[in-house]
């Protein structure tokens, strides 16, 4: 019997306690909340949901007659590289996402119930459009104001003119036109067309703010006057492709085609010498951070590339991270700067045009504009060497596989090397999608 006695020391140490795993459901039903480790572990599901929903050749028609954009589609596809308007320029839903608004180089603007075209075996209704609009000029931009959700502008780099539409109104002609001021030189006055880029702010319904090809951003007070009563200046002559307000409304961010993202504090602060003027006012940025700069520090990305300034096609914050500014260069690289830290925590390198046999034709010089999904910090890009796009995760972790670290040793910098330019990108989903663009 004494054989299945236990021994007398055993009994004064503590038995070891059987670890389970955690439900994780189960944690999420007793705590009432997501957890965003856990809404990043499942995003992988709604990732691979994205499929082919179709696409909409814009077969509409204006008092009986075909728009230009029906009219220039066809031109171009009779006769590729007859003409370089075709195609939908810009999209962007409403807050809610029931309607989703779009214009195109040869001058339509339209907003649709998405539900009305979200199937692929629904074929096109005019009778359920929101809104469309013929214009008799180029558009390239439109944004909708965030503080009301009836209105849209749009704009375009070739017009010194902001229009505002109100959707609730069945009327072709804008509720209003905003103007720059012309410039006055020696020479008389020079009026700089261009602008590229709008945004409204979230917590006044008559600030509108617009990004031109001479370096500046014009605000607006919608209740003053169609003229700008502010004028943000970088300094510098080159164009800016694209700005974005921050979500208290306080800092406004523009990139540059020189390769420099700029930030002014609207305000005021040491860079505000300009407000003294209610009209119209000059105002310097608070900061100006040189993208190329900053990629030169990351050793990894330095060791196989030769780093150079290169054009900032579009700028955005995360939804899901105030502080995360994801950016886009005209090569296709993607990135994120931290704007606490004011460094790059993000990089995602696309494989080179070659290795998809790119010929080059399809190449457009026009500029893309990424976005961000709601939630789990996703990123997705254009491809812009085939009809594709790039689901890039860009959690702010080093959990995310374009994480950056600058503190690593040289083994880790080696893995680092090869994991920025494998061509395999397995972090990235590419997905087929064809998201209302004309095929």
């Amino acid at each position: 019997m004494e054989q299945y006695l236990a021994p007398l020391n055993s009994l004064n140490q503590r038995p070891r306690p059987s670890h389970r795993h955690r439900w994780k459901r189960s944690l999420i039903e007793l705590n009432g909340r997501f957890d965003p480790n856990y809404r990043r572990c499942i995003s992988g599901l709604i990732i691979q949901s994205y499929s082919e929903i179709g696409a909409f050749p814009h077969t509409y028609h204006v008092d009986g007659e075909p728009c230009q954009t029906h009219i220039d589609w066809f031109t171009w596809n009779n006769n590729p590289g007859t003409t370089s308007r075709w195609g939908i320029s810009a999209v962007e839903f409403d807050s809610k996402g029931v309607y989703l608004a779009s214009v195109t180089r040869s001058g339509c603007l339209t907003v649709h119930d998405f539900d009305n075209i979200c199937s692929p075996d629904v074929k096109e209704d005019e009778a359920k459009q929101v809104l469309h609009v013929s214009t008799s000029q180029q558009l390239d931009v439109i944004r909708w104001n965030v503080a009301n959700q009836d209105e849209i502008a749009c704009t375009s780099i070739k017009s010194s003119e902001v229009h505002v539409y109100d959707i609730g109104y069945v009327s072709s002609e804008p509720v209003e036109v905003l103007r720059k001021r012309p410039n006055i030189t020696v020479h008389g006055i020079n009026a700089h067309k261009g602008f590229s880029d709008i945004a409204f702010s979230s917590d006044d319904n008559s600030r509108l703010l617009a990004s031109d090809a001479n370096g500046s951003i014009n605000v607006w007070d919608r209740r003053a006057s169609d003229l700008p009563c502010l004028e943000l200046s970088t300094n510098s002559s080159g164009s800016l492709n694209s700005i974005k307000l921050s979500r208290d409304n306080e800092i406004i961010f523009g990139a540059s085609k020189q390769g420099i993202i700029y930030m002014w504090d609207l305000r005021g602060g040491r860079s505000s010498t300009a407000f003294s003027n209610h009209k119209e006012g000059y105002c310097s940025p608070l900061i100006a951070v040189k993208l190329s700069h900053e990629l030169e520090k990351i050793w990894s990305l330095k060791a196989q590339s030769n780093i150079v300034s290169k054009e900032i096609h579009s700028i955005d914050i995360d939804p899901s991270c105030p502080y995360q500014l994801a950016f886009h260069l005209d090569d296709g690289w993607s990135g994120v700067l931290d704007t606490n830290k004011l460094q790059v925590t993000h990089i995602h390198c696309p494989p080179p045009p070659w290795l998809d046999e790119f010929d080059g034709l399809t190449n457009v010089s026009f500029l893309r504009r990424p976005c961000w999904l709601l939630t789990n910090s996703i990123y997705i890009v254009g491809s812009s060497t085939s009809n594709g796009l790039y689901l890039l995760d860009f959690y702010p972790d080093s959990v995310s596989p374009c994480y950056v670290d600058y503190n690593c040793d040289d083994k880790t910098m080696m893995e680092q090397v090869a994991s920025v330019y494998r061509t395999d990108f397995c972090h990235s989903l590419k997905v087929l999608l064809h998201v209302l663009l004309i095929p």
